[in-house]
């Protein structure tokens, strides 16, 4: 299981990232874009991902996934229940959500900087 200092150490280890406080939750951000984020009790973190894909992400793992609250679903978001992940699962989630916020650029050093 992983846990909001997982996610937190991932998060801050990529280019351009910073960590906010929102309401009590945190925000991880790229500028003032939020890429990923934690509920207040660390055990969901909601992160970007195309809309146009989230539907089959849910229903192909409904134990793992969720989707956003209503007011949310117009944003590119999809929730994970933490405990239903592992570290590799959530080091591609939280690097795919800031990979849609950054320049193409950064993503590009970042992936030369870190062969996958």
């Amino acid at each position: 299981m992983v846990t909001g200092d997982d996610v937190r150490e991932i998060a801050l280890e990529l280019p351009r990232a910073y960590q906010a406080y929102v309401r009590d939750r945190a925000k991880f951000r790229v500028g003032r874009i939020v890429f990923a984020a934690l509920s207040r009790d660390e055990t969901v973190m909601g992160f970007g991902y195309p809309k146009e894909e989230r539907a089959a992400l849910v229903a192909g793992e409904p134990a793992k996934f969720h989707l956003p609250r209503a007011s949310d679903m117009r944003y590119n978001w999809v929730c994970v229940w933490l405990s239903a992940i592992d570290s590799d699962e959530l080091r591609e989630l939280v690097v795919d959500a800031w990979r849609m916020c950054v320049p193409k650029k950064v993503w590009a050093q970042y992936l030369e900087d870190h062969p996958m």
